[in-house]
């Protein structure tokens, strides 16, 4: 692969990752781009579900909704977005995403130079195809998009194989929404517990209802009031929690809030309990105390990173299987795992928050 010239675009395409959590870990190659072309205006196509995590990163101009529900739905809607693309004229585009699809629609753009893995049967539509080796596989998320730019010649220094840890920008709209919001619900300086007990992908990625709720009533004493988080997908599982929690100050947010506003309360928690989910990145990188539960998923790659995290995982010979459902039938990754333990876990790390901090 030939190496690029830095000082070539005016304008970058970035085609965003699908998934929350996937969108946060992509945020130090957003960065590590913006530093090495600080001419480029960055431009990101993203879902609408994830447009939130690039809103406000430093070097990005323009997030493109892609709604493929709304204006850009079926053939035509297709054809739009494509002439709404071909208008802006971009230098190159950063396809995060690994899809088929993305590399098709750039190529389509008539962008002429096209950086990504060259996976999904894609690598003859990009003009600097990144490979995805064994030493790239074994790294964390966040450093597996840095190599892209750094196959390119657009990054010095190597990964670390550690991950890089994220840095989160919000709003201003955002962080004045969940200000007022606060205040009208009278927790404007209230010392607040999060609580995000969903996770796509299946039952694998979510600790037992029953278990979140008893570790969230242990520590329910050190808090005044508590915010459930989660999708409208999440409803279920944010119900269910909150049923274990009557007679305690909740208020659940599963379905009522956008990206945006969720990002922004969640920087202004004291602590989050969350399973492996794209809340879970967003709270360690946003630099609230995060306590995550895995179960089938692998730490390696994908743990959160920020100042203040624990994470909680069984050493059971089926984890991680990065299944969907549990072939045992048993759950034994989460069984295994004690709600006093993760009470435990969370008092250790606010102490070690609240010395770091002083």
């Amino acid at each position: 692969m030939r190496p690029l010239d830095p000082s070539a675009p005016r304008r970058v395409l970035l085609r965003a990752t699908n998934w929350v959590g996937d969108a946060v870990m992509t945020l130090p190659a957003v960065a590590a781009l913006h530093a090495a072309c600080p001419q480029a205006q960055l431009e990101v196509l993203a879902r609408p579900w994830v447009g939130a995590v690039y809103e406000a990163a430093p070097g990005v101009s323009r997030v493109i909704v892609y709604d493929k529900t709304g204006a850009h739905a079926g053939l035509g809607g297709g054809l739009r977005l494509l002439r709404e693309l071909r208008a802006r004229r971009y230098d190159w585009a950063l396809l995060l995403q690994n899809a088929f699809e993305a590399a098709l629609m750039a190529w389509l753009a008539r962008i002429p130079v096209r950086l990504g893995y060259a996976r999904d049967g894609r690598g003859l539509l990009l003009t600097h195809a990144a490979v995805r080796g064994a030493e790239v596989q074994r790294v964390h998320e966040s450093a597996y998009y840095l190599y892209i730019l750094r196959q390119a010649g657009l990054l010095a220094q190597d990964p670390s194989a550690q991950g890089v840890q994220p840095e989160l920008h919000l709003a201003a709209g955002d962080l004045a929404w969940a200000q007022g919001f606060l205040a009208q619900k009278g927790l404007a300086q209230a010392r607040l517990l999060g609580l995000a007990p969903g996770a796509a992908y299946g039952p694998v990625k979510r600790w037992p209802a029953e278990r979140f709720a008893a570790a969230a009533r242990e520590l329910a004493p050190e808090f005044e009031a508590m915010l459930l988080f989660g999708s409208r997908g999440e409803a279920a599982d944010c119900a269910a929690v909150a049923a274990g929690l009557a007679g305690l100050r909740v208020v659940n947010l599963a379905g009522a809030t956008s990206l945006g506003q969720a990002l922004a309360l969640l920087a202004r928690l004291g602590l989050l309990l969350t399973n492996d989910s794209g809340l879970m990145h967003a709270a360690a990188a946003l630099g609230a105390p995060t306590v995550a539960v895995f179960g089938s998923t692998n730490p390696q790659t994908t743990a959160p990173l920020g100042p203040w995290v624990a994470l909680l995982r069984a050493e059971v010979e089926c984890s991680p299987c990065l299944q969907p459902e549990c072939s045992r039938g048993d759950l034994v990754c989460f069984t295994a795992i004690e709600p006093e333990e993760v009470a435990a876990a969370a008092r250790q790390l606010l102490a070690r928050a609240n010395l770091e901090s002083k």
